[in-house]
């Protein structure tokens, strides 16, 4: 597995997890804090709050570096010679025959 495909899963099970922490708030302050009914559950609402700002910003911060990285991984594996795209858009450059010489025709004298 080359390290581009690594980085590739890696991003993708990120955005994933951002996607699951970003569903789970709400806008308006509701979200996963409005269905704990005690502030001793899980540290209380305002440590909730917390834990799924800080996630959020840690993924968000995790996909960028992945896809920094990723890029810097996909450089220089295929440079412009090695494309095949170019290869087969390269056509051999023909010069075109010479044309071949056209006699004139003979001139029928014009009647009278």
């Amino acid at each position: 597995m080359s390290t581009f495909s690594i980085f590739l899963v890696l991003i993708t099970i990120v955005c994933f997890l951002l996607i699951v922490v970003i569903m789970v708030q709400n806008p308006k302050g509701g979200g996963l804090s409005s269905t704990i009914s005690g502030t001793q559950m899980l540290g209380g609402v305002q440590k909730t709050t917390d834990f799924l700002d800080k996630s959020t910003w840690t993924l968000a911060t995790i996909l960028i570096s992945l896809i920094l990285l990723s890029s810097l991984s996909f450089t220089g594996s295929l440079s412009d010679t090695d494309s095949k795209i170019i290869e087969k858009s390269e056509a051999p450059v023909t010069t075109p025959a010479a044309p071949a010489p056209q006699t004139p025709a003979p001139q029928t004298p014009a009647a009278k």
